[in-house]
């Protein structure tokens, strides 16, 4: 709170703050939503993790600059105390999260394909020549790929992670994932683009039924968009009905208003379940809303991968 209140002094010194409120969103850095006595409202992060703010914060400039995706726009940049911070404006609208099953149907496709078009226009901005682990660099002022040329390679490193972070509930299906793994057709020199890992409704903003905020870019990486799309797919199409086609199709329309559909095979779709089974804690991640928990999450999540297992 102090941390805060000093940016804010610092950033806006004629304004007077009203209340200064924490949020739990962002695994690595700290936010804060400020109040001005005057009604307006903006969001302060900080962390002492200055390269991976740079990194989120410059992308989702891009994103804003160069797309038509709704990105809160950045007030001011800067360090304080040795913690770096950025300062956005404050998007109207709730957690997507919270209100995607109480939407109807017809809804419910129109976010998905809303999602699908916004993925493709990232898809679009942001190339790479390499694949793995996207980070800023302030001396060419540009990003760059710390990783792997061949995407082959990566991808396997990648989902066999994956494997190896699966609890002790999942011990049956581990060597059926390997497997597949090791032994798929994977391209070694697809395109690489952006793969927002974490490009779900839980880090989206919704108001009178229309996304207004996408507001995570952080940890990116670079990969092939059918893994990108694979992961994207599972976390809005899959992760909060039963009947996911619906929305698996409005999804690949929304997309393809932009780009073609890039392929996606069983084993993108296998590394999209894998990482999405354990957060960043190892904990078990709850799907749906209201959350699934305990047995269910696990239940939920053995269903996924059983589904595409036997195709």
């Amino acid at each position: 709170m102090d941390a805060v209140r000093a940016i804010v002094a610092r950033e806006f010194p004629d304004r007077e703050v009203a209340s200064v409120t924490p949020t739990t969103r962002g695994n690595q850095k700290e936010t804060a939503v400020v109040r001005f006595t005057d009604g307006a409202t903006v969001v302060v992060q900080h962390t002492d993790d200055s390269d991976a703010l740079a990194t989120e914060s410059m992308l989702a400039q891009r994103v804003r600059a160069e797309t038509s995706v709704p990105v809160p726009r950045q007030l001011a940049q800067g360090t304080l105390d040795a913690r770096a911070y950025v300062v956005v404006e404050h998007a109207d609208g709730a957690d997507l999260h919270e209100r995607f099953t109480g939407f109807a149907v017809a809804r419910q496709q129109s976010l998905a394909a809303a999602f699908g078009r916004y993925l493709a226009e990232v898809h679009e901005v942001c190339s790479f020549d390499a694949f793995g682990d996207v980070v800023w660099d302030s001396e060419t002022a540009d990003f760059r790929v710390t990783g792997l040329d061949n995407w082959a390679s990566w991808f396997r490193v990648y989902a066999l992670a994956g494997v190896d972070t699966l609890p002790a509930a999942f011990d049956d299906f581990r060597e059926r994932l390997r497997d597949v793994f090791v032994h798929a057709a994977i391209p070694e020199s697809p395109a690489s683009c952006l793969y927002p890992w974490d490009f779900r409704p839980g880090n989206a903003l919704v108001q009178d039924g229309t996304v207004t905020a996408l507001i995570d870019w952080g940890d990116p990486l670079a990969g092939a968009p059918g893994l990108s799309v694979a992961k994207a797919e599972h976390l809005v199409c899959g992760w909060y009905v039963e009947s996911s086609e619906p929305l698996r199709v409005a999804f690949r329309r929304g997309y393809e208003t932009v780009r073609p559909y890039p392929a996606v095979d069983a084993a993108y779709r296998l590394a999209a379940i894998v990482h999405s089974v354990v957060d960043s804690h190892g904990d078990v991640t709850r799907p749906g809303f209201p959350e699934r928990t305990g047995v269910d999450a696990v239940s939920f999540h053995r269903a996924r991968l059983a589904a595409v297992l036997s195709e």
